[in-house]
Order: C-alpha cells, then structure tokens, then sequence
C-alpha cells in the first residue's frame, strides 16, 4: 500500500540512503544518533544446512531469545534455505505453535500448514508500517521470513522500533489513542468487488456459519449486507505493553486501515464510490467512533518513516522479528520476490 505523497518521498529517501550499512564478522548491529537500526545480525562463519542450522539454533536458543528481546529483529546470514520445505522444517523445528493467517488483510498464498507468501500485494505500491494483525485480539508474537528470490530492485522488508517510534510520536497523538483506543472497520466483498479483500478469502473458507462462530468467539462485531459483504468491526488499544520486558510500544495499523496512505489520487476515487467512509475497504477511527483527521494520519507516517530502515535481502538468510517490538513494511519493487513468512 502507498503513502501519501509527502510520506513516499521520505520512503524513497529512506531506500536511497539506508541505515543498514554492514561489517564482516559474526555480529553486526550500528547505532546512529544513538538510535539503534534494525535487524541485529548474526553472521555464521560458514553456510549450515537446514538440520546444521537447527542445532546451531537450539544449542544457543537462551542466548539467541535474549538477543531478539534486547534488538526485537535478529537476521542470520548463511543459513541454507532454498525452498519451502527448507524453511517449513527450520520454523517448525523453532516453534511448536504457528498462526494461520485467518482474518488477515493482506493478500497471501497459503503454500504448506504453516508457510505463507509475505504478501501477493501490488509490487509497485509500497506496505505501509505495521504490527502484524494488531487489529485482532489475537496476534503472532514472532514472524520468521526468508527470501527465496530477491528482487532486481528494491522489496526490502521495512522495520521500525516500536518503542522508538512510541517515545518519538507527537505526546498528544499518543493521549489520543491511550484515552480513546482505535477501532478498525473492514468491509469484505462477496467474491466480486474491485477494492479489498473478499470475505472467502480472508476466512478461508465459503461457509458463513464457520465465519459466525469465529467472529464471536473472537468478540469481532460483524454485519452481513445486502450485497453479500460482511463489514466487521474491532475495537483495539493501539498501544501495549511488552509481556517480556513490560515497556509500552506502539502497536497498530493506523495508518494502514486510513486511505489517505494509498495516495491522494487513489483517495479520491475510493470517497467518489463510497457514500460513507464507515463503507470503505478498509478504514479506521478513535474508538469512540470521531474520525481521526487525514493531517494526523501524515504525522503518524512521516514519525514512523524518520525512524524507517530499509535492509536489503539476500538468499540464505532468516529474519526473526518480535511482532510486538517492531513493525515491518514492504517496499516497492521490480523484477520477482519472493519472500516466505510464518507467524508463531
């Protein structure tokens, strides 16, 4: 998805001039303005095979979860993964309990039970920032990714400190969100509509009564139209507190569920098919239901952007991110990419 026009000048600066400089050796991790920039990096000193990674992995697993508590992003470089067997048995060997991607709002390709594309979105449009399904009451603590084909330019996985980007944002957004929460509102088409996501597809499955059951066993309210579209609505904090270190960190989608982002051009024909904004895609509010006006929206963007890097991938690496410690985008990109993801 797009940013506004402003904020995708910043993102290109961002690309262009990348924090994520790198050092030989077995560690690398570079702080600048004593901010320090993301992913910590483990270089092993030689590549190891899917089961050689394994061992490596659980020999040192108290060293390496206090590493991703500490830096919230850990990449290993020369790990073996050529496919998706290569990464499904490494992300099963790493964790006993993985996440569907059911009530996601991102295009994905299910590729095995635990094993998805990143994401199937528009390879021209950049992903906004995000804490992956902040929206739900239920959300993967870890992400692990690999990229299998690096695109010709561009298609870095964007990451940002959650906790940075909360002691940076302006306090009064942040009094905002904390006294009034956010709530996210989606609207799901039956199958056949030209923006968003469909209902089928987000459920994975065509059977309503199945959706039911999960919506309210989940506490999502939720409403079927006349056009066969089911409008859900979800109430969150946008904020928390880390259940390991226990620091407040920012945790939300704002600015992703608001239009705004994908442009002012996009914007405008989304306001010209749409009676209200409560029948958008995708849109989002103060939880007592008061709009959050466009102007905070492109502040909450340019904040995340100046706290933005941009690491490039390579093959043979694996990223593991702590989803509520940092957020992660995707840039825009040309040529193929394909980058794999489980959510534990």
């Amino acid at each position: 998805m797009n940013a506004c026009t402003k904020c995708r000048k910043c993102r290109n600066k961002a690309q262009n001039t990348t924090e994520c400089n790198r050092r030989s050796g077995e560690k690398n991790h570079i702080t600048k303005n004593n901010v320090m920039t993301l992913p910590f990096e483990i270089a092993l000193s030689e590549q190891k095979s899917p089961q050689e990674f394994i061992a490596y992995y659980k020999e040192n697993e108290q060293k390496i979860d206090e590493e991703l508590s500490k830096y919230g992003a850990l990449k290993f470089k020369n790990v073996a993964i050529n496919s998706t067997e290569d990464f499904e048995a490494i992300t099963a060997a790493l964790s006993s309990k993985f996440l569907n991607y059911v009530n996601g709002n991102s295009p994905r390709k299910k590729l095995s039970n635990h094993v998805y594309t990143s994401t199937e979105y528009d390879k021209s449009q950049i992903i906004t920032m995000h804490n992956e399904m902040s929206y739900s009451a239920s959300w993967p603590k870890r992400l692990f990714l690999s990229c299998i084909t690096v695109s010709e330019t561009g298609g870095e996985t964007l990451l940002a400190d959650s906790k940075e980007i909360l002691n940076k944002m302006n306090p009064t957004i942040v009094n905002d969100i904390k006294t009034k929460g956010i709530k996210y509102i989606r609207n799901l088409h039956g199958g056949d509509g030209f923006f968003g996501n469909s209902w089928q597809d987000t459920y994975e499955t065509t059977n309503k009564e199945e959706i039911e059951a999960y919506l309210k066993a989940s506490e999502i309210d939720f409403t079927w139209k006349a056009d066969n579209s089911l409008r859900i609505v979800q109430s969150r904090h946008g904020l928390n507190k880390h259940p390991d270190t226990g620091e407040d960190v920012w945790f939300n989608q704002i600015e992703h569920f608001h239009p705004c982002h994908l442009g002012d051009e996009i914007y405008e024909v989304i306001q010209s098919v749409y009676e209200s904004p409560l029948d958008y895609p995708m849109y989002v509010t103060y939880g007592d239901g008061s709009p959050i006006d466009v102007e905070i929206i492109e502040e909450i963007v340019t904040t995340i952007d100046s706290l933005t890097v941009a690491p490039k991938w390579n093959t043979n690496e694996l990223l593991i991110l702590d989803n509520e410690r940092v957020c992660h985008g995707r840039n825009s990109f040309t040529g193929d990419r394909l980058v794999l993801v489980s959510m534990s």
